[in-house]
């Protein structure tokens, strides 16, 4: 683990992996540290509003084995027909049909958000299930796509152009400014895919 410096009042905490990160993050938000952000990433979390000196003398607390407090859980309910069905199928050495099998067996968790609003990228495809993106990607995604990309799962909130390979749509709203929590998948959210027809 090491803590960069981000100016006076921020730093950048790295870590192994998502998982961690997601661990740091949950863990750093119930430790009472006076920090005005948690930012989780891939590897990192940024901690924006905070003296480094207190999260340098807070981080020997956390482990990386802590495992994280579980959030809720939100079903996601999918129409299994996407376009790239066939190419997981074929990657995996398995039908169609045990490729939805699978997906809907897992539970996943959201480690971050990014790339857009409501974006999610969902933790949880082990690692010999990982797929390469698309050499080109497609001009537009539609909104609601459930999607595969190394080992992570996502769903596009709006219409975007994308990479990843498509398992099929979801009608659920990922993002409302209404609501207390705006992402319906926030960092934390475990999430279970169910097949609908």
């Amino acid at each position: 683990m090491e803590v960069v410096d981000v100016g006076t009042r921020a730093c950048l905490v790295e870590v192994d992996d998502a998982v961690a990160a997601a661990s740091l993050a949950a863990w750093v938000r119930g430790a009472g540290l006076a920090v005005e952000e948690v930012v989780p990433a891939a590897r990192t979390v940024l901690l924006d509003g905070v003296d480094p000196a207190a999260v340098r003398a807070l981080l020997p607390g956390w482990s990386a084995e802590r495992a994280a407090v579980p959030g809720p859980l939100v079903s996601v309910a999918v129409r299994y027909s996407g376009p790239d069905l066939e190419r997981v199928a074929g990657h995996w050495g398995c039908t169609v049909e045990e490729v939805v099998e699978l997906h809907t067996s897992l539970e996943f968790t959201s480690t971050f958000c990014g790339f857009a609003p409501g974006f999610a990228y969902l933790a949880g495809l082990p690692a010999d299930r990982a797929v390469p993106r698309l050499e080109t990607p497609r001009a537009r995604v539609a909104p609601g796509s459930v999607a595969l990309a190394d080992t992570w799962c996502g769903v596009y909130p709006t219409a975007s152009p994308g990479g990843w390979l498509l398992l099929g749509t979801t009608d659920a709203d990922l993002w409302d400014v209404g609501r207390a929590e705006p992402a319906l998948l926030a960092p934390g959210t475990r999430v279970r895919f169910e097949a609908r027809r």
